[in-house]
């Protein structure tokens, strides 16, 4: 029979190690979270934060993308040259296009410039207004539009290329059918232009072949290194 005194001495034993597991278990806690604060800083607080554009109740994936697309910071008008009327670029990736353009048009190829750098706040009518208009879901949208902040046109080092001999194909995939596609594919790169969003790419995002990045400078390739490995 078990006494009184020893069943009390039992129970406090039962509490006092109840009372160190717990309090094991916070200190666990609180280093893990430590720990992915410093590790994972920018997951974390996309994950807490509010969603990145107003509008849209999506969040950022942990690799930074929304949508299939990555963030972008918007280029300073200090750093855009004008390239052709209302259009402007870098300057780096300005000269490369016209030695781009020039090029083509020694070989006999009519290759036009479409759209250059946007500003975020033209991208947010790209985006919702067009949106609105066709009736598309975000994620439709998304397909064949950036959301505002996650536009490479956005950088001053994307562009839209077309053919001025097939204009029925600007901005669209027939584009590669074209004279002019088939020249950027042998000669965008010696001007280090590439395409962006090619068929089945990783990213999640309608195959582009008239939407090109530049990737000629230290600064280009930082700002595109995480969408170049999803095109490896």
């Amino acid at each position: 029979m078990t006494s009184p005194w020893h069943g009390a001495r039992s129970a406090r034993r039962c509490a006092v190690g109840g009372w160190r597991r717990a309090i094991s278990t916070a200190v666990v806690l609180v280093v893990f979270g430590a720990v992915m604060v410093v590790v994972f800083p920018e997951p974390l607080r996309r994950l807490l934060g509010p969603p990145p554009v107003k509008g849209l109740a999506v969040r950022q994936g942990l690799d930074g993308r929304l949508l299939g697309h990555f963030p972008y910071p918007e280029a300073k008008a200090a750093d855009l040259i004008e390239v052709a009327p209302g259009l402007t670029l870098r300057r780096e990736a300005a000269v490369a296009l016209r030695e781009l353009l020039q090029e083509a048009a020694a070989s006999g190829i009519d290759l036009r410039l479409l759209s250059a750098f946007r500003s975020v706040a033209l991208q947010q009518h790209l985006f919702f207004d067009v949106k609105a208009e066709r009736n598309q879901s975000a994620e439709e949208r998304a397909q064949v539009s950036a959301p505002p902040g996650f536009s490479e046109h956005s950088t001053g080092y994307a562009v839209d290329l077309g053919d001025g001999s097939r204009p029925q194909t600007n901005l669209s995939e027939s584009f590669d059918q074209t004279r002019a596609f088939a020249w950027l594919v042998k000669n965008a790169n010696r001007h280090h232009f590439q395409l962006s969003f090619p068929r089945q790419n990783r990213q999640g995002v309608s195959y582009e072949p008239w939407h090109w990045r530049f990737a000629g400078s230290a600064e280009a390739l930082k700002q595109f290194e995480a969408a170049q490995r999803f095109n490896r």
